[in-house]
């Protein structure tokens, strides 16, 4: 018998990385059958500069975002829900029928549900002291 040794890493490189989520699609692939994977992305820049930004992807009729951010000075403009509204476009296109999405209390719930997301879990003291809720919405 193999006796492992657990390595912990504070950070590991890109390649390291990319294996370990090429190894879990592999699996994901065999056990469902969906091959269709891709990343959904969309970076907006101001003076070269990333102003605002969304980073998903979709996969077996879903979309998931994973990040989306507007710098302070360009908030309030309405670049987060274009970037939403494109993403949505995006993944309807690709034939999503539901995309799923986290934030944390400090971030942007109401912001979530007023674009009719539905709250459907939340963790607490994730990080401490604050709660994290996941959102889906149907397309």
């Amino acid at each position: 018998m193999n006796a492992w040794n657990v390595v912990i890493q504070d950070s590991a490189n890109d390649a390291e990385i990319a294996e370990l989520r090429d190894k879990l699609h592999e699996f994901n692939y065999a056990a469902t059958g969906y091959t269709d994977g891709r990343s959904l992305s969309c970076f907006l820049r101001a003076d070269g500069d990333l102003a605002a930004g969304i980073d998903g992807f979709t996969w077996g009729g879903y979309a998931r975002i994973e990040y989306l951010w507007v710098a302070e000075p360009h908030r309030g403009q309405g670049l987060g829900s274009r970037l939403l509204d494109a993403a949505e476009a995006e993944a309807r296109r690709r034939g999503c029928v539901t995309i799923v999405l986290h934030t944390h209390s400090f971030q942007a719930p109401d912001f979530y549900r007023a674009r009719g997301y539905d709250a459907i879990g939340t963790t607490i003291d994730t990080p401490r002291g604050y709660s994290q809720t996941l959102f889906q919405k149907r397309l």
